[in-house]
């Protein structure tokens, strides 16, 4: 089974490529308070159709270039 994420798009500014940050919330094992953990992964869109601010789903892939290991699954704008 294949790692899906959900996470917001924060960049589109490359060509077939879109910056996609993850977040989720885990309790510090020292000070027992929800912390949140983000993390921006960098996902093939053959086409470009994702924008910023879209809410998108991606998954893991076979490595497409040096930094990219991820591809788009689907869109949730609007």
């Amino acid at each position: 089974m294949k790692k899906i994420l959900t996470g917001k798009v924060v960049s589109d500014k490359m060509k077939d490529t879109i910056v996609v940050m993850v977040e989720h919330y885990e309790k510090h094992p020292k000070y027992q308070k929800f912390v949140t953990r983000r993390k921006k992964f960098k996902a093939h869109d053959a086409g470009n159709t994702a924008k910023v601010g879209d809410k998108v789903q991606i998954e893991a892939t076979r490595p497409i270039s040096k930094d990219k290991h991820f591809r788009l699954i689907s869109n949730y704008s609007n």
